[in-house]
């Protein structure tokens, strides 16, 4: 049998120093456990993906944010399913930062430092799509 389609959501969330966010996954996670990843999860059925974006950064990160331009789109591959990942450039308008319980770390990070750290797949992908550009 085929595995089922998702689609996700990413968001690449700048700080003014030019740094993009991102949060380690909990060690115990079903997926990518402990690795470094944009914040954002799973369109739930019947809900818009830039809602679910919104919503899915307030759950993970406690920030409120309005969605920019397209960043990109790949698919990634795990044993229980496949899905779509829809990466969107993403402006913080308030909130303090503080992570959910899906993640035991962030780290604000610059282009140049993300070859050093252990990221999920999808980034890995995300980032070889755009020659390491964000």
């Amino acid at each position: 049998m085929e595995k089922p389609y998702g689609l996700t959501m990413r968001a690449v969330v700048k700080n003014n120093k030019n740094e993009i966010l991102l949060l380690r996954r909990h060690p115990e996670s079903r997926t990518n456990p402990h690795k470094w990843e944009l914040p954002g999860g799973k369109v739930d059925p019947g809900e818009f993906f830039d809602e679910a974006l919104v919503r899915e950064l307030k759950e993970e990160t406690n920030l409120k944010v309005t969605i920019g331009d397209f960043y990109e789109a790949i698919q990634d591959d795990y044993p229980h399913k496949r899905t779509v990942q829809l990466v969107m450039n993403v402006n913080i308008i308030s909130g303090e930062l503080k992570i959910s319980d899906e993640h035991d770390a962030f780290k604000w990070v610059k282009k140049d430092e993300l070859k050093n750290l252990d990221i999920s797949s999808a980034l890995e992908k995300t980032l070889k799509k755009k020659n390491w550009e964000i």
